[in-house]
C-alpha cells in the first residue's frame, strides 16, 4: 500500500464513515483505518436512526451530501414520526433499522468509493511537528503520511466493559479497543476526560409472551430520511411496548449495592438523558412502572433490543429483574446488559471547524468529542470531512450557523460550552427550531453542499425540481374561493363560513382546514407530491411565527458575524471579570455571538468586548 495520503480517518463508526466518504468524494486520496472491519457503521447500542432532534440531523447530513440517510432508508425495518401530538417543529423521524444490513450496506459503499482505501489496523500515535499534523503510526509499526488526520474513534479509546464486578478492556459488543492512542493525545497537549454509556440486554424473540404487549406499528407514506430516496421505505416488522413492575424496582433496590454505578467502580459520567434502569428506579421512586420498548435488531436474527433497560448490574441480578417485566416472565437473555467507559477529549479545544487549535490539519469528530449518539457523530463527521478538504485546498471552511442547521447548534455548543457528560442533541437546544425542520433541510442546506462539492448532479436536480414545484404551489395560494364553493367544507370542519370570497391561503390559515383538505375539495394542489403540500401547509399555518424567528435572526446577525481577530489578547483587556477573561482566552471564540454563549461571560462583558474589538481592528488596519 502506498503510505502517502491526502487525508487519514481514524475509526469507521458513523463519524468516520461520513468523514472518509466526504474527503474521498471531494477528490482526496483518503485512508480509513479501523480496528475491525466488522465494526464499520456498527450500531453498537439501539439499532435505530433518528428520534427527537436526531432525525433533523440525519436529514441535514443528507442535504449536505452525506450517506447516513441513504443507508437508513435502504435498511429500514420500521419508520415512525415522533411527537405527532406536538408542533411541527419537533416532529422527528425515527427508524428501526436492520443492524446487520446497515453495517453491510455501509461497508459496501465505503469499499466501492473512489479515492478511499480501507485498512484494519490500530492507530497508536498521531505524528506531528508540534504545530502541523504529519500522519499516524499503527500498532503494527506502519507509518502513514498525510496533511489531514480526522480522529473519529468513538467509544473505543481505553474502553472498558463493566458488568457488576466484572470488567474487561473491550469496545462495544466484544470488539477490540484502542489502548495506546490516548497517550499520544495527552502528549500532544489534549485534555482527556472519562465518560460512560451503557446498553441493555438482547433477548431471544422466542422467549417473549407477545400476548401481554402493546403493538407499536410503523407509518406508511411519510417523509424518508434521504431526499434522494425515490420509493418510500416500507415497514417490515413491528415493535412492542411493555412495562417494568413493582417487583422489578424491588429487585434493583435490594441489589443496588452491587451496581458499579453506585459502588464507585464506574468513574465516567453517563448521559443524563439516557439513564440506566438503576438510575430510573432510584431517582424516580414514586413511579410504579417504566416504559420498555422491544425492538428487533435485524430481520435475520431473533435478537430483540430491550430499550429503556440498560444496566451494569451483575448477570445474576439481570436475570432476575428482566423476568419481572411484563411479557418477559420466561425471557432468555442472549447478550447481557453492560456499561462502557471510554476516553474523550475536551471539545472546547477545537475550532468551530472541528480542527484542533493546537495542531493544524488535525480534526476530531463524533463521540471522542464528548457527544452521544450515531446522528451527532455522523453530523460532525461530514463537517470534519468537508473542512479537512478545505484545509487541503486552502478554501474557506464551512461553519454552519445556529440559524442554519441543527448541525450548527451542535457544533457551536460542544466547542463553546464545556460539558461533564455526553452531549445529546435536543430540539430545545435550537433557538430557531421552527425554521430548522426536517422537511426543509434540503431547502436550507443543499446549496451549501453543492458549493462545497459534495452534492452531486442527481441530488441537485431533485432539489431544483422540489424548489420549482414549491414556487408553483405557492402561487396557487392566491387562488380565490367563492363563498358557495367553500361553505360545505367549512361547515364540515366546524369553521365559520366567511361572508366574502377568500384566497386558498386565508382558508388554510383556519385552524381546522389544511392544504390537503383544499386539494381534496377543490383539486387545487393536484399533481403535487405530499411533501410539497405538507410544506405549503406548514409555511402558511406558522407564517407569523416563522417571520418572527427570521426577524430575531436578523436582529442578532451583527453579533453573530462580528469576527474577533485571531491574535486578540483576551487576558489583557480591562473592564470585565477575571473569570470571563480566562474563559474567553480558553475558548478563543471566533465571533462575538459565540463569545456571548460562553458560560460565565455576561452581557456586560460582551458590551465591553465589542468596543475593544472595534478599537483593536481600527488600530491594526
Amino acid at each position: 500500500m502506498n503510505h502517502d495520503f491526502d487525508a487519514i480517518v481514524i475509526g469507521a463508526g458513523h463519524a468516520g464513515c461520513e468523514a472518509g466518504l466526504a474527503l474521498a468524494r471531494l477528490g482526496n486520496k483518503t485512508l480509513l483505518l479501523c480496528l475491525n472491519l466488522d465494526s464499520i457503521g456498527f450500531l453498537a447500542c439501539n439499532p435505530s436512526i433518528g428520534g427527537t432532534a436526531k432525525g433533523h440531523l440525519v436529514c441535514e447530513i443528507d442535504a449536505l451530501g452525506g450517506e447516513m440517510g441513504i443507508n437508513t432508508d435502504k435498511t429500514i425495518i420500521q419508520l415512525r414520526m415522533l411527537n405527532r401530538g406536538k408542533g411541527v417543529a419537533v416532529h422527528s423521524l425515527r427508524a428501526q433499522t436492520d443492524k446487520i444490513d446497515y453495517h453491510t450496506q455501509m461497508k459496501f459503499t465505503l469499499e466501492n468509493q473512489q479515492n478511499l482505501k480501507i485498512k484494519q489496523a490500530e492507530v497508536v500515535e498521531i505524528i506531528s511537528d508540534g504545530k502541523v499534523v504529519l500522519g499516524v503510526r499503527t500498532a503494527q509499526g506502519e507509518l502513514f503520511h498525510s496533511k489531514v488526520v480526522v480522529v473519529a474513534t468513538g467509544v473505543y479509546l481505553k474502553s472498558k466493559i463493566i458488568i457488576g464486578e466484572y470488567t474487561r478492556a473491550s469496545g462495544p459488543n466484544g470488539f477490540a479497543c484502542a489502548n495506546e492512542l490516548t497517550q499520544s493525545l495527552l502528549d500532544l497537549g489534549f485534555t482527556i476526560k472519562r465518560l460512560k454509556t451503557g446498553t441493555p440486554a438482547r433477548i431471544n424473540k422466542n422467549s417473549i409472551d407477545f400476548s401481554k404487549l402493546e403493538v407499536q406499528k410503523g407509518e406508511d407514506d411519510i417523509q424518508s430520511f434521504s431526499f434522494k430516496t425515490k420509493t418510500k421505505p416500507k415497514n417490515k416488522d413491528v415493535c412492542y411496548l411493555t412495562y417494568t413492575t413493582e417487583e422489578t424496582a424491588k429487585i434493583i433496590q435490594d441489589n443496588i449495592h452491587l451496581s458499579p454505578l453506585y459502588s464507585g467502580m464506574i468513574e465516567g459520567v453517563g448521559p443524563r438523558y439516557c439513564p440506566s434502569i438503576e438510575d430510573k428506579i432510584m431517582r424516580f421512586k414514586d413511579k410504579s412502572r417504566h416504559q420498555v420498548f422491544l425492538e428487533p435488531e435485524a430481520l435475520s436474527t431473533n435478537e430483540i433490543y430491550v430499550q429503556g433497560v440498560s444496566s451494569s448490574l451483575p448477570v445474576s441480578v439481570q436475570q432476575k429483574f428482566y423476568k419481572t417485566i411484563i411479557g418477559l416472565e420466561n425471557v432468555e437473555i442472549m447478550r447481557d446488559a453492560y456499561a462502557i467507559e471510554y476516553d474523550a477529549i475536551d471539545a472546547t479545544e477545537l475550532k468551530p471547524t472541528l480542527e484542533s487549535k493546537k495542531i493544524a490539519g488535525l480534526f476530531f469528530a463524533g463521540q471522542v468529542n464528548g457527544t452521544s449518539g450515531y446522528e451527532e457523530a455522523a453530523a460532525q463527521g461530514i463537517i470534519a470531512g468537508i473542512n479537512g478538504d478545505c484545509f487541503l485546498k486552502n478554501k474557506k471552511p464551512l461553519i454552519l450557523k445556529r440559524s442554519q442547521a441543527y448541525i450548527g447548534v451542535l457544533i457551536d455548543d460542544i466547542v463553546t460550552k464545556p460539558t461533564n457528560e455526553p452531549y445529546r442533541m435536543m430540539t430545545s437546544r435550537a433557538e430557531y427550531r421552527l425554521i430548522l425542520r426536517q422537511d426543509n433541510a434540503d431547502l436550507r442546506l443543499t446549496e451549501i453542499g453543492r458549493e462545497y462539492g459534495l452534492v452531486d448532479d442527481e441530488r441537485y436536480a431533485i432539489y431544483q425540481e422540489k424548489k420549482a414545484n414549491l414556487v408553483l404551489a405557492e402561487a396557487l395560494l392566491q387562488t380565490k374561493l367563492k363563498v358557495d364553493e367553500i361553505s360545505p367544507l367549512f361547515i364540515q370542519k366546524g369553521e365559520s363560513v366567511p361572508n366574502r370570497s377568500i384566497t386558498v391561503k386565508e382558508a388554510i390559515k383556519r385552524n381546522n382546514i389544511t392544504a390537503f383538505d383544499i386539494k381534496q375539495a377543490f383539486g387545487i394542489f393536484d399533481g403535487f407530491s405530499a411533501d410539497i403540500i405538507e410544506l405549503i401547509n406548514t409555511n402558511v399555518k406558522y407564517e407569523g411565527y416563522i417571520v418572527q424567528q427570521y426577524d430575531e435572526i436578523e436582529k442578532n446577525r451583527k453579533q453573530e458575524e462580528m469576527l474577533i481577530p485571531e491574535n486578540f489578547d483576551f487576558l489583557s483587556i480591562s473592564g470585565i471579570k477575571t473569570e470571563a477573561k480566562q474563559k474567553l482566552d480558553k475558548i478563543r471564540p471566533r465571533t462575538i455571538g459565540q463569545a456571548s454563549r460562553i458560560s460565565g461571560v455576561s452581557p456586560a462583558d460582551i458590551s465591553v468586548l465589542i468596543i475593544l474589538v472595534k478599537t483593536f481592528k481600527k488600530e491594526n488596519k
